[in-house]
């Protein structure tokens, strides 16, 4: 599992917008997201850390390894 803490996520809209990116960087992922938490955690299927970290930060996120 990768985690990652993302403190500018704070609506739905965000946790689907980042849902989206995730899937689109690799699409068979799990994702769940807390959002009380600033928390998503991803069960990767082809995409590494790196990949997932970015295709977050190109939505327009800040995510910290957690």
């Amino acid at each position: 599992m990768i985690a990652f803490e993302i403190n500018d996520m704070t609506c739905g809209h965000c946790a689907s917008t980042i849902t989206n990116a995730v899937k689109a960087a690799d699409k068979d992922a799990c994702v769940r997201i807390d959002l009380a938490r600033h928390r998503v955690e991803i069960e990767p299927v082809s995409a590494d850390r790196e990949e997932l970290s970015e295709a977050i930060k190109d939505a327009g996120y800040t995510p910290v390894p957690a």
